[in-house]
């Protein structure tokens, strides 16, 4: 009988290493830089930033969904073990929010691009700010399941293979 998937490797993977981190700090970069650029407009009375600030916004939207959808698969293959169970669940639940919060602030942005490009609102800057600190937090759920819990590593893979985790 054929197979219909690739066998998996030594990382547990169909491919040869882990995608997910590689999009994901994309987003991160632009949907920080965003909210960076906007304050610095802000501050500075620059709001030709605020245009590259959008782009930057507009861009992290939809590099999420694909942040994700790779996120998803390499979650569903990976063999969480102990307490990184519930950080990965935390860690999902977390980037499916912001792929809605980025859509929303990008739709908010889009508005108040075409009412006047020259100004943002406090409150926007506000959820900018908050923005940021969520993808603070989601960094550091990342960065434990791979540096602390090491899923998708070489020796978890093999030690949760051989059922000693």
């Amino acid at each position: 009988m054929q197979q219909l998937l690739p066998a998996l490797n030594d990382h547990n993977l169909p491919w040869m290493d882990t995608l997910h981190p590689i999009v994901v700090h994309f987003v991160i970069a632009m949907a920080v830089i965003s909210v960076i650029f906007d304050l610095i407009g802000v501050v500075l009375r620059r709001p030709n930033l605020f245009e590259v600030s959008f782009w930057n916004l507009l861009f992290a939207t939809g590099a999420i969904f694909v942040a994700i959808i790779f996120g998803q698969v390499e979650a569903g293959l990976a063999d969480p073990y102990g307490g990184s169970r519930a950080i990965l669940n935390l860690h999902s639940t977390l980037g499916w929010s912001l792929a809605g919060i980025l859509s929303v602030l990008t739709g908010w942005r889009y508005v108040l691009r075409n009412r006047d490009p020259e100004t943002l609102p406090l409150p926007f800057l506000a959820a900018g700010g908050v923005l940021a600190a969520l993808v603070a937090v989601q960094v550091t759920l990342g960065n434990q399941l791979i540096w602390v819990y090491g899923l998708h590593t070489v020796p978890v893979v093999a030690a949760g293979r051989a059922g000693l985790i």
